[in-house]
């Protein structure tokens, strides 16, 4: 009997949760403009009508006004406390059959410990009435991309991190994957991005764009992460079946002289759109075009992701869809 699978990003979707930058603590000056670049990704997504509802999820009632005053009649708003906006990694993973399947969280393996973390994917469930199957592990949901056929794509780096789950093996994890979410088969790739808090996770690195087809980036010149794609490449083209498509990379960006883990890999991809973060890179409108001819049937958007990305993720990592 076929297990249920999280569907492929580019199936359907009812609706999407987007998490609404919150808390001035932790934003300082760069609040502002991440509430404008996802309130830009949410009239993006919604496209006029044509997209699927977006739900902004703020923390408090004072984000919440902000919220409703930038976003108008594009999204609902509804609150819930959490620590930051990262739902893809907090918020729940839904299956083909309606379930919420809900993991435990430890802020990216103890690194950033914020209250309502912990919980927010049960609540967010919970409120849209969704049967919830608590998993008692921990797992974020940028750290998997699947194709829809059980097929799913990982790093080494972030599922076999000893803080993670010390006590499991590699077999156990995928024994767990399949258990939980119905993959039949792990593509483990090695490291993610330089510098990405995560710990490598895969929606910077690699994203399914069909079934059975990676994409993976092509490094630009000066690019600090080109072995990293460089072996991510090789690893999947010695998958059987498995096709592989190249994307450009934006290269080196630098935030106060830092190298950060820009990737134009995080999109998102909505009912009619293909949401690409941007970075004010040479490589940007080449990236949007490259992802508009994977999506014909969508329109790719580049949108300014620079002050999200201060946070450490860009449009995917802040929003999880509710598939239909």
């Amino acid at each position: 009997m076929t297990r249920p699978l999280p569907p492929a990003e580019w199936a359907p979707h009812k609706a999407v949760w987007i998490g609404f930058p919150s808390h001035p603590e932790l934003w300082e000056d760069d609040l502002e403009p991440a509430r404008a670049e996802v309130t830009a990704f949410a009239r993006a997504v919604h496209a006029d009508g044509h997209g699927e509802r977006v739900i902004l999820v703020a923390a408090d009632d004072e984000a919440a006004k902000a919220a409703k005053r930038m976003a108008g009649d594009v999204a609902d708003v509804v609150v819930e406390p959490f620590g930051d906006i990262w739902l893809r990694d907090t918020g729940p993973i839904l299956l083909s059959d309606g379930r919420a399947m809900d993991f435990r969280f430890n802020g990216w393996g103890g690194k950033y410990d914020l209250p309502g973390d912990d919980d927010i994917g049960l609540r967010l469930a919970q409120r849209k009435r969704l049967s919830v199957e608590s998993c008692d592990w921990i797992l974020e949901g940028g750290a998997l991309d699947g194709d829809g056929t059980g097929l799913v794509v990982t790093t080494e780096q972030c599922l076999l991190n000893p803080n993670r789950n010390p006590a499991l093996s590699k077999a156990e994890i995928e024994r767990r994957l399949h258990d939980d979410l119905g993959f039949v088969q792990v593509l483990w790739l090695g490291d993610g991005l330089m510098h990405d808090h995560t710990d490598g996770h895969i929606d910077n690195l690699a994203r399914f764009v069909a079934p059975g087809v990676l994409a993976i980036p092509e490094a630009a010149e000066n690019d600090p992460n080109w072995l990293v794609y460089q072996r991510a490449a090789q690893a999947a083209a010695a998958v059987e079946g498995l096709e592989v498509v190249r994307i450009p990379s934006p290269g080196r960006v630098l935030r106060d002289e830092e190298i950060v883990p820009a990737s134009y890999m995080n999109f998102y991809i909505g009912n009619a759109a293909v949401v690409v973060p941007l970075y004010g890179a040479p490589n940007d409108e080449a990236a949007v075009a490259a992802v508009q001819a994977l999506f014909p049937d969508r329109t790719a958007v580049g949108l300014r992701a620079d002050a999200i990305l201060t946070g450490g993720g860009s449009f995917h990592c802040i929003s999880q869809q509710i598939p239909v």
